[in-house]
């Protein structure tokens, strides 16, 4: 990859859609992760205006740690970087008081989170007039589908989602962004505990994008590859829901006569 000529292209990109779209800069949530890190470097490398918001929800420390340190660095690095702590943990723990108890599975609640997290991006994205930056890679957005519906996947644009998580790394790189989140094990921090990615999927990233890519002879490959090739499948079928437009009845014209 000609990484310093994909930095240009997407920063290009962002500056281009938000002049067009008449918005005046973006908003992102930092998580503390690459994908958040790099999304929020290319959009200030734009020039534009932009607000990082850390918004935890009875988060791990590191977690939070790494967010507020990364965002330290952006305004260190970027003029007209800005941000925000809105702690949603109350939030959160009154929607579970007010939720149906039989409804609370992990899953459930840590889909809430998400939910709650856009819609307090959104709040400040409509106030400013900015756009709402996803930071959904390749692997998540269109292999897996690692991502909640209306959560982290109800954003304006999508930066990086032409990228690997590999390729992510390697502008992360590039960009200089701290070593303390280069080397963080990703994870999406829904939980309140410090589960990675690879803890809920089943597999690495690295393998995910190789199977992503795979078209050879499944008769040759090894006993971990078929697994991985296993999960793939049944995690990029489950989750077509998400990756596809939403269905919408067509109702035949003769019917409005």
């Amino acid at each position: 990859m000609k990484t310093k000529k994909v930095i240009e292209y997407i920063v290009d990109w962002l500056e281009e859609y938000s002049t067009k779209a008449g918005m005046n800069g973006f908003v992102i949530g930092i998580s503390g992760g690459i994908d958040s890190a790099v999304t929020s470097a290319l959009c200030a490398m734009t020039g534009k205006k932009l607000i990082c918001l850390n918004l935890p929800i009875h988060q791990v420390p590191n977690q939070f740690e790494r967010s507020n340190k990364h965002i330290a660095w952006l305004k260190e690095n970027f003029e007209g970087v800005s941000s925000e702590v809105v702690d949603l943990t109350t939030t959160f723990d009154q929607v579970c008081k007010d939720y149906p108890v039989e409804i609370q599975d992990e899953l459930t609640m840590a889909n809430v989170r998400a939910r709650l997290r856009m819609t307090t991006l959104y709040a400040l994205a409509g106030h400013h007039k900015y756009l709402v930056a996803g930071t959904g890679n390749k692997v998540e957005d269109f292999g897996v589908g690692f991502f909640t519906k209306y959560g982290d996947g109800g954003v304006d644009l999508s930066p990086i989602a032409d990228l690997m998580k590999s390729q992510v790394f390697e502008i992360a790189k590039e960009l200089g962004v701290i070593q303390e989140i280069q080397s963080a094990k990703p994870t999406d921090g829904l939980w309140g505990d410090d589960r990675s990615d690879e803890d809920q999927l089943g597999a690495s990233y690295p393998e995910l994008e190789w199977a992503m890519e795979f078209e050879g002879d499944e008769t040759l490959l090894t006993n971990r590859q078929q697994e991985v090739l296993t999960i793939f499948r049944k995690l990029n079928k489950a989750n077509q829901h998400k990756m596809n437009p939403i269905p919408v009845c067509i109702i035949p014209k003769d019917l409005f006569k």
